[in-house]
């Protein structure tokens, strides 16, 4: 049984009158594993009343079904037609159009698209010597420094730092590739989560007496931990984040032209290192506050957000709210290490909103929504996506 309110919240979203509040309340419940269930047998239901209501023949309603997909944008990918935004979640239209294939409502099927073939890089991990190692994503074993000494240890897609005494600090870089993500432990507890794309370079032990200090190039989601006497620093580009203990998201991709923190707990300072009146300005960020930081004029804003929406990648959700698709392509080759050609500059522009479930759908059903609902063509030409 479906919670007070819940209930109401997914009869207007499925009736095309729920606005952006209602849709962020839906997307925060519909995350908890918890609900899945229920959310999908209430979509499916809904589908099932909706056909078995009328009387069509199968032909008729499968114009009808894509007619209103086509129609209701807002439902699935959809572009920015109204005063306001609406969210949802991009699994639900799999939920309903695939139970009406599956119960038989259409004889014919589509031509499947040719089979898209990811690339598979490795995860890396480079040593303070300049040896290069590479991790499994299933591996367990020890990882030890230039000297032979056991420094840590990794448990499949998690790679801990022991606590050690160092009169010098020692750098070691973990690279994540695309499509992969990657967690790590650091030598004071600090937990790093490593999305696709990214680079951490980091101590193998920090020193007493001085910050600790990190570089990162991509984005991370990282759980600090607490050391009043040692404030932690993230560097990248011209900008550094300090904290004592706290949770937040630190994203740096090439795409945006702003670095932006998100933090979820505790508090963060943001500083740039190169400000437009040559000045060090700083920033301060609240819980639920978003923190950006241009990278090209310097300048620094901050806005209350919804944590969540930055924070989803972590359990392998792609959020995107008014996205440029120019940007969504960007995040698709990252997310599915695959090669996109955009062909059709039209579109490059407009905006659009998506939830993926990247660790469930693949790249081709994802591209398949595209083609369904915006009928934006594509063909794959030397496992190259190229979009017409």
């Amino acid at each position: 049984m479906l919670p007070k309110g819940i209930d109401l919240l997914l009869v207007k979203f499925l009736c095309d009158s729920a606005d952006s509040h209602d849709l962020d309340v839906l997307n925060d419940w519909i995350k908890d594993q918890k609900h899945d269930r229920a959310f999908k047998e209430h979509v499916k239901t809904y589908f099932a009343i909706t056909i078995s209501m009328n009387e069509l023949d199968k032909k008729e309603i499968k114009q009808k079904l894509f007619k209103e997909i086509r129609k209701d944008r807002n439902v699935f990918f959809q572009k920015r037609t109204r005063a306001f935004l609406r969210y949802a979640a991009l699994f639900v239209i799999l939920l309903g159009i695939g139970f009406v294939f599956q119960n038989n409502y259409f004889a014919k099927q589509e031509t499947p698209a040719p089979k898209i073939i990811p690339h598979s890089d490795q995860i890396t991990l480079q040593l303070d010597n300049g040896e290069t190692k590479v991790l499994e994503m299933d591996a367990n074993g020890n990882i030890q420094s230039s000297e032979g000494d056991v420094v840590g240890t990794q448990n499949g897609n998690t790679l801990k730092y022991e606590n050690a005494a160092q009169k010098e600090i020692v750098y070691n870089t973990l690279k994540v590739p695309n499509a992969k993500r990657f967690n790590l432990v650091l030598s004071d507890g600090t937990r790093i989560h490593l999305n696709s794309g990214s680079t951490l370079r980091y101590p193998v032990s920090f020193i007493p007496g001085k910050k600790r200090k990190v570089f990162l190039e991509g984005e991370a989601f990282l759980d600090v931990a607490h050391d009043k006497d040692h404030p932690f620093v993230v560097n990248v580009h011209d900008l550094n984040v300090e904290v004592l203990g706290t949770r937040f998201n630190l994203s740096d991709y090439g795409e945006n032209s702003d670095t932006e923190v998100v933090l979820v707990d505790g508090r963060v300072s943001l500083e740039a290192l190169q400000s437009p009146d040559n000045t060090n300005d700083k920033m301060y960020l609240e819980p639920g506050f978003k923190g950006s930081f241009n990278r090209s004029t310097k300048y620094m804003s901050k806005a209350k957000v919804n944590t969540s929406l930055y924070t989803s990648w972590i359990d392998g959700r792609i959020v995107m709210r008014n996205e440029p698709f120019e940007n969504i392509l960007i995040k698709l080759q990252r997310y599915y290490n695959v090669t996109i050609i955009n062909n059709n500059k039209s579109i490059a522009r407009e905006r659009f909103n998506a939830t993926i479930e990247t660790d469930k759908e693949t790249i081709e059903q994802v591209l398949n929504y595209f083609r369904q609902v915006y009928q934006i063509d594509y063909n794959v030409v030397e496992n190259k996506v190229v979009i017409n």
